[in-house]
């Protein structure tokens, strides 16, 4: 957050399912619009209509994906990460900026029926690591400027990555 009030931008890494399924594709793409407000978003890719359940096709192959995604992920500011598809590779992602020491927010659905393992919710802190359950239908509203769901306890994770000045006028 600028001394000015003003927000600052950041880069955020998403994470989202890819080989694991793309059932929740145009919910990616929601958030990745949202998230965009306040900094760039290195993997908005994830997000991205036109990408195959089977993954990217890089030059590099698979090595150069996990090469590139663990850069940008070094690069970030903040992880925010849909857990409600299963993905080996987004707890895999966690699991390294958890590592780095990253401020990771998991969004998961309960409504989806299924249920959170218990080694992202248990990695829950209520400060670095933060899992938020929510309906589809709050996802703008949620990651909104300002809005009072966000846990207080995640003000400074937040206005110190994603730029969203938490609590301000409310």
């Amino acid at each position: 957050m600028a001394a000015s009030g003003e927000l600052v931008p950041c880069s955020v890494y998403f994470c989202g399912s890819i080989r694991g399924g793309r059932e929740d594709q145009a919910l990616y793409a929601r958030i990745v619009s949202r998230l965009r407000r306040y900094g760039k978003v290195l993997t908005e890719h994830v997000a991205d209509a036109e990408l195959e359940p089977r993954g990217e096709e890089a030059s590099g192959g698979d090595q150069l994906i996990h090469e590139r995604d663990l850069a940008w992920l070094q690069q970030a500011d903040v992880v925010v990460a849909e857990v409600t598809q299963p993905s080996l590779g987004v707890g895999y992602e966690l699991g390294r900026a958890v590592a780095l020491g990253k401020p990771i927010l998991c969004l998961f659905r309960p409504q989806s029926g299924r249920v959170l393992s218990a080694m992202i919710r248990g990695a829950a802190d209520g400060s670095r690591f933060q899992v938020w359950d929510y309906a589809e239908e709050e996802v703008e509203t949620m990651l909104h400027r300002g809005q009072k769901r966000v846990p207080h306890s995640l003000e400074l994770v937040v206005e110190m990555t994603v730029g969203l000045h938490v609590g301000a006028g409310n």
